[in-house]
């Protein structure tokens, strides 16, 4: 049950993503970016933030730099590695998504009530302790 609320929630999200304009994503594609730092990451320490291969991040990072989400840059650490960062319309992406995330926790609050709201919150806390 809990797996499937929250894929529930993902394809909820997803279509309100869509509703804002961003049609090119997929559920793929909203799986990984929050595992982007704010500050930019490389491939490899996305792919393990994400719990995926780099070439399957790698796959996703190429199409979501295709539609205009991420840029790439040399590291500037090291300049063989590649700098992942967030393009305007990556960042306007977050905003949207912490606005839909805001959304549907108050029509999960609603259909619920309160106090179970409120207890369900506390369980899933409890149990990712």
């Amino acid at each position: 049950m809990l797996h499937r609320a929250a894929r529930a929630f993902n394809v909820s999200a997803l279509s309100k993503l869509h509703a804002r304009g961003h049609t090119a994503l997929s559920l793929a594609h909203t799986n990984l970016l929050p595992h982007l730092e704010a500050h930019g990451s490389s491939i490899v320490k996305l792919a393990e933030r994400a719990g995926m291969t780099k070439q399957a991040a790698g796959q996703l990072v190429a199409e979501l730099e295709q539609h205009g989400y991420l840029m790439r840059r040399a590291d500037p650490r090291d300049k063989r590695a590649v700098h992942l960062d967030f393009t305007p319309a990556g960042w306007q992406y977050l905003l949207d998504a912490q606005a839909i995330k805001r959304e549907i926790a108050a029509e999960y609050r609603a259909k619920l009530g309160e106090a179970t709201w409120d207890t369900l919150n506390a369980a899933l806390s409890s149990l990712l302790e």
